[in-house]
């Protein structure tokens, strides 16, 4: 393109900083933008005030994430007034919908450019754009546009997540995705898979399945690949050592997908399936469409047919109108189901849901039941990793410890985290590990030579 030519020197030298907020969708959508920005010239700094392209990439799941950017964002007004030349961006979910988008276009005048989870591959003419004209510049896609394999930049040279699918058609009454990303579009499988094929062969070993719900992929296309399916191709590539996915929905998942899991050894013996709740007069209020007694049933077969396997779990505190019996439930499912680990979250009311419209509950007794929960969470959480105490398990190592260079962290295929004495050069390798030690979050042992 011309105009990107003519800006050629401009990005030389230009460093770029990016801060993610929210879930593996937003992450991945980070390292889209960002290889957007390195093909333009841009090279990527931590330290932000030394940025000359700022980047925010927003969640509008949990109502402190949206806090948080308006004050980060607040926080730039002197930096940008000292330095105009910088250029300030916000994008993401929280742009998608009109009230967030408002409070940044009215409130913020020293972010220059505003786009939209369906802007990304507009980036580029979008920055020029902007530099072209020295306007403010605001867009907002309703259309994903062309479904050609993504091109990103992962943050390690060993793992990537692949989108299978955008958006959600479960309108659970708590979650906004729907109207922040859209309603449900199921990518090509042949393109999906083409994108992992190029990935393998650049060196990329563990893979993680992106979607709001990859259980109900291809339900609205006439593809003729379900996700189980697809999940039973993806896996006989060869060079995919790891394949994992997220996130699940209860109510859409097949005896087939589990069978798919248990007969394929490089798809990780994990699974997300999130239960919210553990009332079934909470659950119908949630829009969840499914019974707490058809989610344990879904658990116990996952366990039956694959022994080992790790659950993790999304639960929602203080749901309006939960009553102390409805939260008494909840702590009974989850001594029954036994998860391996939770994401907890005391409800926070959305803007354009149906539970916003709802009478919520006093602070302080979601204060309580919130303690109460984890109270009854950590010590299965310790049990299950105490379980792991003198057997052998394969890591793939990913990183150093903050707290130790000499200590590296990775993953078992039960998506535990695991330190190991080790050395750096050991990153982005599998190796097999003792256990010794473990914690409520964590095990740890000694490598085996």
């Amino acid at each position: 393109m011309e105009l990107k030519e003519k800006y050629l020197e401009y990005f030389k030298g230009k460093k770029y900083n990016i801060t993610t907020f929210g879930c593996q969708m937003n992450e991945h959508d980070s390292e889209r933008i960002s290889y957007i920005l390195e093909d333009l010239g841009y090279t990527y700094t931590s330290d932000r005030n030394s940025a000359d392209f700022i980047l925010f990439n927003t969640c509008l799941v949990r109502e402190n994430a949206e806090l948080k950017l308006y004050g980060q964002v607040s926080s730039l007004k002197k930096l940008k007034k000292e330095h105009p030349e910088k250029i300030i961006v916000v994008s993401g979910c929280m742009m998608q919908t009109s009230t967030a988008r408002e409070v940044i276009v009215n409130k913020h005048k020293e972010v220059d450019i505003v786009f939209g989870t369906k802007n990304i591959n507009s980036l580029a003419d979008l920055i020029l754009r902007f530099l072209e004209t020295g306007q403010r510049v605001i867009d907002i896609s309703t259309d994903y546009g062309k479904d050609d394999f993504e091109k990103y930049n992962s943050t390690n040279y060993f793992q990537a997540y692949v989108n299978i699918m955008r958006g959600c058609d479960n309108f659970c009454s708590y979650c906004i995705v729907p109207q922040s990303r859209g309603r449900e579009e199921s990518r090509r499988p042949y393109s999906i898979i083409e994108e992992i094929e190029y990935l393998v062969d650049q060196g990329y070993k563990e893979f993680t399945l992106l979607g709001q719900n990859v259980n109900s992929y291809g339900n609205k296309t006439n593809y003729g690949f379900t996700f189980p399916e697809l999940l039973n191709r993806v896996a006989k590539i060869k060079g995919v050592e790891r394949l994992r996915f997220t996130s699940s929905h209860p109510k859409d998942l097949s005896d087939e997908l589990v069978y798919v899991m248990r007969d394929n050894d490089n798809i990780c013996n994990f699974f997300h399936l999130p239960m919210q709740s553990g009332s079934n007069d909470v659950l119908e209020k949630m829009n969840r469409k499914y019974t707490i007694e058809k989610y344990i049933e879904r658990a116990n077969k996952l366990k039956k047919e694959i022994p080992g396997i790790a659950l993790s779990t999304d639960i929602i505190v203080g749901f309006p109108t939960e009553t102390e019996e409805d939260f008494q439930k909840t702590l009974e499912a989850c001594q029954i189901v036994q998860f391996d680990s939770a994401f907890t979250f005391k409800y926070s009311p959305r803007p354009k849901t149906l539970a916003a419209k709802l009478p919520i509950i006093d602070d302080e007794i979601v204060q309580d039941r919130f303690q109460r929960l984890l109270d009854e969470l950590y010590p299965i959480f310790y049990q299950k990793n105490n379980e792991y105490i003198g057997r052998t398990v394969k890591v793939l190592i990913e990183s150093e410890s903050k707290n130790n260079p000499e200590i590296m962290t990775g993953r078992t295929d039960t998506f535990k985290l695991c330190h190991v004495k080790a050395s750096k050069d050991l990153i982005g390798k599998f190796v097999d590990v003792k256990i010794t030690d473990n914690t409520s979050f964590t095990i740890a042992g000694d490598l085996v030579k």
